[in-house]
């Protein structure tokens, strides 16, 4: 066993790159492919949270901004990424608040940031192709959303009232 051994490390010392190569074919292999997408829970200054009424979602129009994971990219990137493109927002990230999976999308990961806009830009939203209407409203008065976008926001909320104590 030990001259098994012996030869599979010499062969690995002369082409290491084939463990590389062998961790690719094992992660496509076996290992699931996950997506993931982020959403913003954007306070303003007044301690209102930003709201978006999507083109695609014709369920629940109404919901928190953001959007897909891309390759290569951080979750926080890809929130204040997503805010940019679909608001021209300009956001401080502050903290994960969620991570979930959904039950009508497999192998999929939301994950929620706690956000804050910078007082300047509150104003300057621009929409994206994607949304059709947003507003700024009272945490507690949210119309009808998905059940991740409610948890979210009870949980910006609970935050949010831990940070005032």
């Amino acid at each position: 066993m030990t001259s098994r051994k012996r030869r599979l490390a010499n062969l690995i010392q002369r082409a290491p790159w084939s463990i590389r190569a062998a961790q690719i074919v094992w992660r496509r292999a076996v290992q699931p492919w996950v997506t993931a997408g982020t959403v913003g829970a954007v306070f303003d200054e007044a301690g209102r949270v930003l709201i978006v009424e999507h083109v695609f979602h014709p369920k629940f129009p109404w919901g928190l901004p953001g959007g897909w994971m891309n390759r290569g990219e951080s979750p926080e990137q890809t929130i204040a990424r997503e805010l940019l493109e679909e608001t021209a927002l300009h956001v401080i990230v502050e903290k994960p608040l969620l991570i979930s999976s959904t039950d009508y999308l497999p192998n999929h990961l939301d994950i929620a940031f706690l956000c804050r806009v910078l007082p300047d830009d509150v104003e300057r939203i621009q929409l994206s192709g994607e949304l059709l209407d947003y507003r700024w409203i009272d945490p507690n008065d949210a119309p009808p959303l998905v059940t991740f976008h409610r948890q979210v926001i009870k949980a910006a909320i609970a935050d949010r009232a831990g940070q005032q104590l």
